[in-house]
């Protein structure tokens, strides 16, 4: 059966707000990507319909949740509480540019806010331009509609704005639900949020359309809007519907009388395969590329993008949190003087004192900043250079190594380069972002000699170690086929070399290094899988990989790294 060509997911996005606007409290909110003309105009239709209520990205817990008016109580000499951004939103939408900017602590306070009943609606503008950035888990597991606008320049009509009531439309029966629950098995989608988005899309959908029972192309709807934008897999085959009997067949169709039940309506039997079949229709271009090549989307940092760690000095602003200013942390004055602010009265009266011109500080309200700042990934590439095929390797790795260098001022990375072979390892490069540097260092590399694993594996370890202890983020890359023959202490012999090598892969296990190894011998072995085992390592088998190839496996193991 040929498939439905698939909606337009402009005609897409303008149904979801639609339903939205028609029942605003039902679906949480409405994720809308892609920076454009087509977004904004939709955006600005939709004020029409729900009263929106700009949100700043960066705004801290005070001003959403509400607190202390420093102002007001400065002036007044009494303690003036302000309403949180929360509160003034009731019955309102939030709307939350850049909304992939977002912390996990405020998108935390958001859901809570719509886990607990709150009047609210949140309407999510996702203006990140990488497939793998993506607003908080935790707000699209709350928002019904996901709709991506990037590649629209207009809308192609505006939307009709009508309020109906769900309760005119009877409940979903059980066939119905049941075929939901199939499409969603069938489409990977574990939560049961979308499947309740998906029976609330369903009939709100029909509602809009003046009928009182829901019908399948409701459902089709509903799992295209609610259910397809999640999927984290391709359906099985066998849950397609079969293709129809071609029209020169002899056999003649069933009849009641042999006993079997003729099905005139489509949506009696076969109704979750043509659920899945619209659902399939449905996904995004690029999202069943990926679902074809068996990559379900994910949240990451992107790749060459370091750890998050706390910083009192740069970085993205948190909240302030307690604490003296001293060891280069700043003095946070007006979050100081917020948690002075409640107890002045009472202040007063101990110091015996009526004056409400000065703000009587303590030790404990002193406040000082807090920054967030990802630190600089450095890559460490531990090469084999022994053997026969030293010359190969050696050129991948070069190779590999400046094509990683040209995006170093991009993602903030460098990389660094150990090449082991003869009888010990030796840092030919250290961790840097100059290309020229690296192409010097790289021009004339050593070849050939035994095969000291497990020294270069130790090196790799205390480069590492000391990277970590500067505060960047180290990973490895090591290029080997794992078959070491020279032993830590630069003896022959295979089985002690094989133990080595075991026990210094432990050691970067313990560490909790990010890890990737690469074998690119001729004809791959088991020695190399199970190294990566042991080092607790990603593996890769790439006996003819090029530099390109080589960088793109790279990228690729980084960005799933990130988002394990």
């Amino acid at each position: 059966m040929a498939s439905p060509p698939p909606r337009d997911p402009v005609a897409n996005a303008v149904l979801a707000a639609e339903l939205l606007a028609a029942n605003p409290r039902a679906f949480g909110g409405i994720v809308l990507r892609g920076y454009g003309p087509a977004r904004d105009a939709l955006v600005d239709l939709l004020c029409e319909a729900i009263p929106l209520r700009r949100m700043p990205s960066h705004i801290d817990d005070e001003r959403l949740l509400g607190g202390v008016d420093v102002a007001a109580s400065l002036a007044s000499g009494r303690t003036v509480k302000q309403q949180g951004l929360l509160d003034e939103a009731r019955g309102k939408a939030l709307l939350i540019p850049m909304s992939e900017r977002l912390s996990n602590a405020i998108a935390g306070r958001l859901a809570q806010a719509l886990d607990t009943n709150r009047d609210l609606t949140l309407v999510l503008l996702d203006d990140s331009t990488e497939p793998d950035e993506r607003p908080p888990s935790t707000l699209l597991e709350r928002c019904a509609f996901h709709c991506d606008l990037s590649q629209a320049r207009e809308l192609p009509q505006p939307p009709r704005w009508v309020s109906k009531p769900n309760d005119e439309v009877e409940p979903l029966g059980q066939e119905a639900l049941k075929a939901l629950g199939l499409t969603a098995a069938a489409l990977g989608v574990a939560s049961l949020r979308p499947l309740i988005f998906a029976s609330k899309a369903a009939q709100t959908h029909a509602a809009l359309n003046g009928r009182h029972i829901v019908e399948q192309e409701d459902l089709e709807v509903a799992v295209r809007l609610a259910l397809a934008p999640r999927a984290t897999e391709l359906p099985p085959q066998d849950h397609l519907p079969p293709d129809p009997p071609e029209k020169d067949s002899e056999t003649p169709p069933p009849s009641p009388e042999d006993g079997s039940v003729e099905q005139s309506n489509p949506g009696e039997g076969q109704l979750d395969d043509v659920l899945v079949e619209a659902a399939r229709a449905a996904i995004p271009a690029d999202l069943l590329a990926q679902l074809s090549a068996g990559k379900a989307p994910r949240n990451s940092s992107g790749a060459g993008s370091g750890q998050r760690r706390k910083s009192s000095m740069r970085g993205k602003p948190l909240g302030a949190r307690p604490g003296l200013p001293k060891g280069g942390a700043r003095l946070a004055l007006i979050d100081s003087l917020r948690a002075a602010v409640p107890w002045q009265e009472l202040r007063r009266r101990e110091a015996q004192t009526t004056s409400s011109g000065s703000i009587l500080m303590r030790r404990d309200d002193l406040r000082i900043r807090r920054f967030e700042e990802k630190s600089a990934q450095v890559t460490i590439f531990a090469v084999d250079a022994s053997g026969s095929a030293a010359a190969a390797r050696l050129a991948e790795a070069k190779g590999a190594i400046e094509l990683m260098l040209a995006q170093a001022y991009v993602t903030r990375s460098e990389v660094a380069l150990i090449a082991f072979r003869g009888q010990d390892a030796e840092v030919l490069l250290p961790p840097t972002r100059s290309l020229t540097r690296a192409r010097r260092a790289l021009s004339e590399l050593p070849g050939g000699g035994g095969t000291p694993l497990a020294s270069g594996l130790e090196m790799a370890c205390e480069v590492a170690e000391a990277i970590r202890s500067r505060g960047k983020s180290p990973s490895l890359v090591v290029l080997t086929d794992g078959r070491g023959n020279i032993a830590s202490d630069g003896s022959p012999g295979r089985k002690q070399a094989g133990e080595d090598a075991e026990r210094a892969a432990k050691a970067i296990a313990a560490r909790g290094f990010d890890s990737l190894l690469i074998d690119i011998s001729a004809r791959p072995g088991p020695e190399a899988p199970a190294l990566a085992e042991t080092m607790q390592a990603r593996f890769l088998a790439l006996p003819r990989a090029d530099a390109a190839m080589l960088h793109k496996a790279i990228t690729a193991v980084s960005l799933g790294k990130a988002a394990a």
